[in-house]
């Protein structure tokens, strides 16, 4: 069975064929965005990565909304030439929480949810809610292009991988004040999601 980190570099040479061949290791972030590698479209689909995740009102109300945006995502981590100290609101990236976006196409400050996203099992062994934020900006992100923060490193990004270069759907959550929340002001998905299980098993 591959390790992380060798299941990682197989899906971006698989990816990124071409310059894995010249350069002998994956090409960075701010390479692929510049060069648009990666870019095949897929079918937005609703499937979350965890069944057994308990959805509040709101949640189930997202899930079956039309959506206001759709947008072909990018992830990016700090580290190794991604992101850097703050973002455009002069925020902390929040891991899995922190979205770039271009403001003329969803404003700064909107509180999104992405279907999609909903019971991704991050390496915490939390589940995603599905709630992002947008609160970055980037030069390579133009119209109907997000970027989604994962963390530190590149192997922060292997649980949202799957995303990688797919158009997915994006609902108008409402807006935020401040900066992003982070995941400690957050209910456990974890401790839902089992409870959702005993109660399913009843």
């Amino acid at each position: 069975m591959l390790g992380t980190a060798a299941a990682f570099a197989l899906v971006w040479a698989m990816t990124f064929p071409a310059h894995a061949a010249d350069q002998g290791e994956p090409v960075t972030y701010e390479a692929a965005v510049a060069s648009g590698l990666g870019e095949e479209s897929t079918e937005s689909t609703d499937e979350g990565s965890d069944s057994g995740m308990a959805l509040t009102a709101e949640q189930q109300a997202h899930l079956e909304a039309e959506a206001d945006w759709t947008a072909r995502v990018n992830l990016y981590h700090a580290g190794g030439g991604g992101a850097t100290g703050n973002d455009s609101l002069g925020c902390r990236p929040i891991a899995m929480r922190t979205m770039a976006v271009d403001p003329r196409y969803i404003p700064r400050r909107t509180r999104l949810f992405i279907p999609e996203t909903v019971g991704m099992r991050m390496p915490d062994g939390t589940l995603h809610d599905g709630y992002w934020y947008a609160s970055d900006t980037g030069g390579a992100i133009k119209g109907q292009k997000i970027d989604l923060y994962t963390g530190h490193g590149r192997g922060s990004m292997q649980p949202a991988m799957r995303f990688n270069q797919r158009r997915l759907t994006l609902i108008d959550a409402g807006r935020f004040d401040g900066c992003p929340p982070s995941w400690d002001s957050q209910p456990s998905q974890t401790l839902m999601a089992s409870a959702a299980t005993s109660v399913g098993s009843r």
